[in-house]
């Protein structure tokens, strides 16, 4: 006769994460970062745009950085950076932001 005993739950594999991880010399302290391709896509994009390197620019969010993780802060940047920019060619064009105030 079978046992009445509770089965274990079965568990799943974890997802495979989406995040990609990349060491960066910050400060000239080698550090990893895990981001989204795309957020990596964006940095190298700013970068490119502020004629710098990733180091320097991932070195420079780190100074202006408050008690946030770097990871956290770079994310933060990106939105800033992109936000500005999209105020400011809507300011050049006469759009308004579609953004509630």
């Amino acid at each position: 006769m079978r046992s009445a005993l509770p089965r274990a739950p079965r568990r799943r594999a974890p997802a495979p994460s989406s995040l990609v991880i990349r060491n960066i010399v910050v400060g000239g302290h080698r550090t990893s970062v895990r981001l989204e391709p795309t957020m990596w896509e964006a940095l190298r994009e700013i970068a490119r745009q502020r004629d710098t390197n990733l180091n320097e620019l991932v070195t420079e969010i780190d100074r202006r950085r408050d008690a946030s993780s770097l990871t956290a802060a770079i994310r933060v940047f990106i939105v800033d950076y992109y936000r500005s920019a999209a105020m400011q060619a809507g300011r050049e064009t006469g759009l308004r932001s579609p953004l509630p105030a």
